[in-house]
């Protein structure tokens, strides 16, 4: 919302709860579940320059990986992009933007932590590792049949674990950076870091500034994807870990003990963003780390201080 209307746009933003840690700066806001249609059509009730569809129900590896939420998750985002699907057609509201997920790639082309295979063309065929995964592919397919039927030109982004401060970092749908972060702040000196699996399982993770760019980018580019967005510096998980540690300062072991891991390789292919946008996120990892870590060390401390 805030580069939007940077670049001078009205803006209206529609939510299911005020954000936790920022007031919303949108022109226009109001609070509203989009599964309900009367919601939908309320703040979509005029023709926008854009769009933009970033309502999913989601979250960190402990929300969607165990199996306890999968219902829900399809459920609710499946209904919400059906919504926003047919609300834009109804309102002439040609400029979507769709936010689908690195979720969606075949498990069995990242099993190897070194390797993985998310080139957008090996979407097919498909079997994604989570429920999460398979409606956020039946939701760009959906946005696909809206465009060839109904004429709605929608851009969709495949994203790669969007982290930064600002984000949730606790209660069970933070994200692996954030959780990180957060175990390490409260950690006491001399002491242990949870890590979940055996910490070899890799993934790449994107500051959420170069996230907004690139979104910005595609919208104004002719391609519509899906295209991924993401960093291309995997990392692993305990190496994930030893970073936080080491901005921290502290002196930390880490303990790797079971819980649920996702896939074991995951890594954004941005030679597709680099051919059709000519621009891909070019950030290192240290440096978003240092600002979640900084960030979220500041809510612990005010938490415990509280």
């Amino acid at each position: 919302m805030k580069r939007l209307q940077s670049d001078g746009y009205w803006v209206r933003g529609v939510d299911l709860k005020p954000h936790d840690f920022a007031g919303c700066p949108a022109d226009d806001f109001f609070l509203g579940d989009l599964k309900d249609l009367t919601v939908m059509r309320r703040a979509m009730d005029r023709q926008f320059d854009a769009v933009y569809q970033l309502a999913a129900d989601m979250g960190g590896a402990g929300y969607l990986f165990t199996g306890e939420n999968d219902a829900e998750v399809m459920r609710n985002s499946a209904q919400v992009n059906l919504n926003v699907a047919e609300t834009a057609r109804q309102t002439d509201n040609r400029n979507i933007f769709y936010s689908s997920s690195a979720c969606i790639y075949p498990k069995e082309n990242q099993t190897d932590p070194q390797n993985p295979n998310c080139a957008e063309a090996s979407a097919y065929p498909a079997d994604p590792d989570s429920e999460y995964g398979w409606e956020k592919l039946f939701s760009e397919r959906l946005y696909e049949s809206y465009n060839r039927n109904h004429g709605l030109n929608v851009k969709t982004a495949r994203f790669h674990n969007v982290f930064g401060p600002l984000g949730t970092y606790q209660g069970g749908r933070e994200k692996a950076p954030a959780a990180i972060c957060r175990k390490v702040a409260q950690a006491a000196d001399g002491g242990t870091v949870e890590v979940w699996g055996a910490g070899d399982q890799t993934r790449s993770f994107l500051y959420v500034d170069e996230a907004v760019e690139a979104v910005m980018r595609l919208m104004r580019s002719d391609f519509a994807g899906p295209v991924n967005i993401g960093s291309d510096e995997m990392v692993s998980i305990n190496d994930l870990a030893r970073m936080a540690i080491d901005i921290s300062g502290k002196n930390l072991a880490i303990d790797n003990i079971p819980g649920p891991e996702g896939v074991r390789g995951r890594n954004s292919d941005n030679a597709m963003i680099r051919a059709k946008l000519g621009w891909a996120p070019t950030q290192p990892l240290r440096l978003g780390m240092e600002q979640t870590y900084n960030w979220v060390a500041q809510q612990v401390e005010t938490t415990a201080v509280g």
